[in-house]
């Protein structure tokens, strides 16, 4: 078994849209808010094609053996004056299939963004983790991670698939 953690190219779209519905589908099941708070925009073709062209981003395929199991997208971000010559880089998106976690796709992706991240200058680096993640919590956590903010959420409505209230 080879694992391996690469660029993403236009190539990779489609898979990197079917595994975006599935990371879709876990995160709505633990916080019903999320592709609509956290998630990219549609049509995600699109907002994964524009991932791919922006300079301050980097979107990595994790894979065992070629075939593409994880996803990683990551963006930079201007810290505030006086530190806003400084970058900070946020893992907006992981996701590894469940087949294929707990043997180092997810640890493969991001060593590999965060080399590139580093390489471009990047000195800090946030993942924010969706309460009740456990496993994600202590994957990040075991890379050196730790809590930094706790985001307080409230909802006076109900959403439906649809996000609609």
């Amino acid at each position: 078994m080879i694992i391996t953690a690469r660029r993403a190219t236009a190539a990779d779209v489609d898979h990197l849209v079917e595994m975006y519905d599935r990371l879709v589908d876990e995160q709505r099941a633990i916080r019903p808010i999320w592709p609509y708070a956290d998630g990219l925009g549609p049509p995600v073709e699109n907002a994964i094609a524009s991932l791919l062209e922006d300079q301050a981003a980097v979107v990595i395929v994790g894979e065992i053996d070629g075939a593409p199991l994880g996803l990683l997208a990551a963006v930079e971000e201007a810290l505030l004056p006086p530190m806003d010559d400084r970058r900070i880089g946020v893992i907006k998106l992981i996701y590894t299939e469940h087949d294929a976690r707990g043997v180092g796709v997810g640890a493969a992706m991001l060593a590999a963004a965060l080399d590139h991240l580093t390489g471009r200058g990047v000195e800090f680096f946030d993942a924010p983790v969706s309460p009740g993640h456990r496993m994600a919590k202590n994957f990040f956590e075991s890379k050196g991670f730790k809590a930094r903010s706790i985001v307080m959420h409230r909802s006076d409505g109900n959403l439906d698939d649809a996000g609609e209230r």
